[in-house]
């Protein structure tokens, strides 16, 4: 571990999205609708990184599933809260798709996932993991966050998250 939050705020504000994404290569975003990069990051950075060859993977909560409705009922949501916001956030993501070349539009894969959400998960690189754990009764943003950098040599933490993420994304399907 490099390092621990008590938040996503904190985190942010320590690791702000531009020094996480601006150079990177290759993103793997998993959760409930991966806030940071769709809300956080501007569709023109976006854009250039995936003009310019940068893989991005994002996996959702199906809007459309049973798992995002209990989780509104575990948050005390009025049904269709995060439903709503994860939809608009695959819609950004789709409408920024169109936009793009076609060989852009290939390097951005969007996928949906219907079971318990267990982890907020972002890899950059396949050497930077930030995870949070999604508690019961608290929004994401206030789950500590724990920033993890490859340490495969010395069985850390690293792998594990690479393997959940790898694992959510072969159950997942296409949008």
């Amino acid at each position: 571990m490099t390092a621990v939050f008590s938040s996503r705020s904190a985190f942010a504000s320590a690791y702000p999205p531009s020094a996480l994404f601006d150079t990177a290569r290759e993103i793997n975003a998993a959760g409930l609708s991966p806030n940071l990069l769709c809300q956080s990051y501007p569709d023109h950075q976006l854009k250039r990184l995936l003009e310019s060859g940068t893989r991005i993977r994002c996996l959702f909560l199906d809007p459309q599933g049973s798992a995002i409705r209990a989780r509104e009922d575990e948050e005390g949501y009025e049904d269709g809260t995060l439903t709503t916001l994860t939809a608009l956030n695959i819609s950004m993501l789709t409408r920024l798709k169109a936009r793009l070349t076609p060989e852009a539009a290939e390097l951005l894969e969007l996928r949906v996932y219907d079971e318990t959400i267990r982890f907020n998960i972002l890899i950059v690189d396949g050497a930077t993991c930030v995870v949070q754990p999604y508690l019961p009764q608290a929004r994401g943003v206030d789950s500590p966050t724990i920033v993890i950098n490859d340490n495969t040599a010395a069985d850390g933490l690293f792998p594990v998250f690479d393997q959940v993420f790898t694992s959510m994304w072969e159950r997942s399907s296409p949008v």
